[in-house]
């Protein structure tokens, strides 16, 4: 498997952690299964040890990377006709800026530093209509937040915000020794498809996202008071949620139905 050699130092601002292990790398592309003709983007290729796996597997691959100097070595170490990398922060690009939209949308792949995989999760559930499906190699704290069931510990705002748009599987965990430097927990592996008819109408989806933000905000305080200055006694009611109920009991149709009440005038 190639690799890109590099000089590059470890950059900590970007939450650099190089996955590097031969058998997790093969057990990520086994389950993105990659076929000829996917348009596969990968977000922070880094030393390309990832890369190299897939273009096993793909003729061709699209790449963002933020750090120049590993985007030198990138360069260096694939041919442009197999690696098309764009140099810049993923955070601030449309995927409207990689080129036309691919037939059957992006599949879009990466080992995602942890100080920025929700935000950037969130900027590319806006684009989510670009989008076939997402593997992501995150903090396995991140990856049970995601999945997590109402009622759980783990339960919250990015649960029932990725739900509207998106359904996410845990696939595997990954442990520190797999990457250089070791991260101080353990990661793992999430595949998010994104949904045929989102469980939120867009035009809803402003007002649901303040309803679900200001609920877990203060989780520990009941429906009554979290939501207080937006919804009253009788919305909760009308929406079918007991007033003294905690927002992690909560599941998305309860946060959704509120949203609608909210916001009548929607479809």
């Amino acid at each position: 498997m190639t690799r890109i050699k590099t000089s590059s130092p470890i950059r900590k601002r970007f939450g650099q952690n190089f996955l590097h292990d031969a058998g997790t790398l093969a057990r990520i592309v086994a389950a993105i299964a990659p076929q000829p003709g996917d348009a596969v983007l990968e977000i922070g290729p880094g030393r390309g040890a990832l890369t190299a796996a897939l273009l096993e597997r793909l003729e061709h691959l699209v790449a963002v990377e933020i750090d120049r100097d590993l985007a030198a070595g990138l360069r260096a170490g694939f041919p442009p006709e197999r690696l098309d990398l764009h140099v810049g922060d993923a955070l601030h690009m449309q995927l409207s800026d990689l080129g036309a939209l691919p037939e059957r949308g992006w599949r879009v792949v990466g080992n995602l530093p942890y100080n920025i995989s929700t935000p950037l999760m969130f900027h590319l559930l806006d684009q989510v209509g670009a989008i076939r499906d997402m593997h992501f190699l995150l903090q396995r704290e991140v990856v049970e937040r995601m999945t997590a069931a109402p009622g759980s510990k783990r339960y919250g705002r990015l649960t029932v915000m990725l739900a509207a748009r998106a359904e996410a599987t845990a696939l595997f965990t990954v442990p520190p020794g797999a990457f250089h430097p070791p991260p101080k927990v353990y990661s793992s592996v999430v595949r998010i498809t994104p949904l045929a008819e989102p469980r939120v109408a867009p035009t809803l989806y402003p007002t649901f996202a303040r309803v679900v933000n200001q609920a877990f905000s203060s989780r520990r305080k009941t429906l009554r008071r979290g939501l207080s200055g937006l919804a009253e006694i009788a919305d909760l009611e009308a929406a079918g949620l007991d007033p003294g109920e905690r927002p992690e009991n909560i599941d998305i149709t309860g946060f959704e139905a509120l949203a609608r009440r909210l916001h009548p005038a929607t479809p």
